[in-house]
């Protein structure tokens, strides 16, 4: 478990690959986890702090938002200085942080500390692919990836079991204090056997930075606020200056080499319908996460432990998918494989939306294995033509905009679900089901065009770079 200290053209040597891969799992799981875990808690920790609803959203709130808002400036410093400086200095805050969060006794100093989660959070999501890139070889960088995307996925399904099982052997402090032993086993293996990257010759963006936080913070803010039924006048405002800052984001970045928002990425079709269909996609998955558990309680009366056993299939059938969606994607096209498990997952919607007057377990169990299975397919194969359909300098910018795809597509669905509910009180759940199934069709053809020739050569000539690249190394 040495630490190195030059870069490897094509991943690192065994054992030292095994335990970068361990530190990358670890931090993964401590930071989505948390982005779960508190929504259990919250009516607990609001009552022990004295607090309002409407003011403990924040514990919740705050972390997101400090995610949203660095995560791309983060992904631009870790090409800069490297990515496991970032992913280090991520894992020291979020453990510090978590720390803090443990011994807060009031509202205020609990809500610091989940910010400053947030920002330890983002400096591990922001650079995490980056980091799978450069562990693996090339020719493995599917089955990497799709670990990647199996400990993410399991990790957000377990959040609210996991939540349960501390509060009822322990008080909610300890939601927090876990961390703790974890992030400190993390980060001395990181220390040790993160790979080093070749460091970008430049200076960090600040102006670009700040005009990104404008754009993806406020512009989540717009999207929450018209889910939870806000003044027309107070959505238009948050999303034109969402707009304005996107706008000179956008100029901005255009007249510059390495972009933080990459620019120059999504000028490959390839690229851009991949992160096109992973926004749909997670605004289906968000859509079908929060409907769902209202849905099989307000329509058929299943009890919380009843529903948990019944949603359990779909990280079941996922955590089998995602890895041999992995292999898969070393033989098939990304675009084909993507679009057959969105129309997978669109089908297992489309049957639990249809469920009938009196399901038995089966009826539902199938079902939602069916939604697990496709979405595994699919999630593997476009996470890794994300990070392998950019340059190895610029994965830094790849890996930040896979982690603000699926946080722009969960924020999207979960606004959703908040304005049918609001609008349709009777049949919002349902609709929901609906409005997940027509995201997941609209991901599927997404996907499917990245088989079209001009997608396919655009693939191609950034393969053909990216080798040449590591023969250069």
């Amino acid at each position: 478990m040495s630490s190195v200290t030059t870069e490897h053209a094509d991943g690192l040597p065994l054992p030292q690959r095994r335990w970068a891969i361990l530190t990358i799992a670890l931090g993964i799981i401590m930071s989505v986890v948390d982005g779960t875990i508190v929504n259990v808690a919250l009516p607990t920790i609001a009552a022990d702090l004295d607090a309002s609803p409407a003011f403990s959203i924040w514990i919740v709130n705050g972390y997101q938002l400090a995610i949203t808002i660095s995560l791309l400036p983060m992904a631009s410093l870790g090409e800069i200085i490297g990515y496991r400086r970032v992913y280090l200095a991520g894992l020291v805050l979020f453990t510090l942080a978590s720390a803090l969060c443990a011994l807060s006794d009031t509202l205020l100093l609990l809500t610091i500390a989940r910010i400053a989660q947030g920002f330890g959070a983002a400096g591990i999501m922001s650079v995490n692919a980056a980091l799978v890139r450069f562990t693996y070889p090339h020719a493995l960088l599917g089955r990497g990836i799709g670990l990647n995307a199996l400990v993410v996925a399991v990790s957000a399904a377990i959040g609210p079991t996991l939540a349960a099982g501390i509060l009822a052997v322990g008080s909610w402090p300890y939601l927090f204090a876990i961390n703790m032993p974890i992030g400190i086993l993390a980060a001395a293996l990181g220390w040790h056997c993160l790979p080093h990257t070749r460091r970008a010759d430049r200076a960090f963006d600040w102006q670009s930075g700040g005009l990104s936080a404008i754009t993806f913070g406020v512009g989540i803010f717009a999207i929450d606020s018209v889910g939870h039924g806000e003044p027309p006048l107070t959505c238009l405002i948050e999303f034109g200056i969402a707009i304005v800052a996107g706008a000179l984001l956008i100029y901005r970045e255009t007249h510059l080499s390495s972009p933080l928002l990459p620019v120059d990425l999504l000028r490959s079709p390839v690229f851009a319908l991949s992160i096109a269909t992973s926004i749909a996609s997670f605004c289906g998955q968000m859509l079908a996460f929060v409907a769902i558990p209202f849905y099989l309680q307000s329509r058929f009366g299943y009890s919380a432990v009843q529903m948990g056993l019944l949603i359990t299939p779909w990280p079941i059938a996922l955590a089998f998918a995602a890895p041999l969606a992995g292999r898969l994607v070393e033989f098939y096209p990304a675009g084909l494989l993507g679009g057959i498990g969105l129309l997978l997952f669109a089908t297992g919607l489309a049957a639990l939306a249809l469920l009938p007057a009196s399901p038995s377990p089966l009826d539902v169990i199938w079902r939602m294995a069916l939604a697990g299975l496709g979405f595994g397919l699919f999630q593997t194969p476009n996470n890794r033509t994300m990070i392998a359909a950019a340059p190895r300098e610029r994965a830094g910018g790849a890996s930040g905009m896979l982690g603000t795809a699926r946080l722009l597509g969960q924020t999207t669905g979960a606004a959703l679900v908040a304005l049918f509910l609001g609008r349709y009180p009777t049949d919002g759940t349902r609709m929901a089901l609906f409005a997940a199934v027509g995201f997941a069709l609209c991901g599927a053809t997404l996907s499917m065009l990245r088989l079209s020739p001009a997608a396919a050569r655009g693939a191609e000539h950034v393969r053909v770079h990216d080798g040449q690249r590591m023969k250069g190394d």
